[in-house]
C-alpha cells in the first residue's frame, strides 16, 4: 500500500529576515493590543499575501501589502511571523 502524502513545506520566519523580492502570508501578529490594532488597521491581516520590497538587513524595511507600500521599523517587522 503507498500513500501520496502531500507534505506542507512552508516556512514560518519573521518579516524582517525575509529577503527582498520575496512573497509570504501573514501568519501571525505579535505584540500588544494597541500594536496588532495598529497593524491591523493598516492592512496586516493574518492570510493576507505580502511582498518584501526592500531590506538592505538593518534599518526600516519596505513592505508591499493590498497594493501599498509601507515602511515598517526593524523591531515591528521581527513581530510579524511570515509563512513563506
Amino acid at each position: 500500500m503507498t500513500h501520496d502524502a502531500t507534505f506542507n513545506t512552508a516556512r514560518i520566519v519573521d518579516l524582517a529576515s525575509l529577503p527582498t523580492g520575496t512573497k509570504g502570508i501573514i501568519y501571525a501578529i505579535n505584540g500588544g493590543r494597541r500594536f496588532i490594532s495598529r497593524l491591523t488597521t493598516m492592512g496586516f491581516t493574518t492570510g493576507t499575501g505580502i511582498m518584501m520590497m526592500q531590506n538592505y538587513g538593518h534599518g526600516p524595511v519596505i513592505v508591499l501589502v493590498r497594493g501599498t507600500r509601507m515602511a515598517l521599523g526593524r523591531g515591528e517587522a521581527r513581530r510579524i511571523l511570515v509563512s513563506v
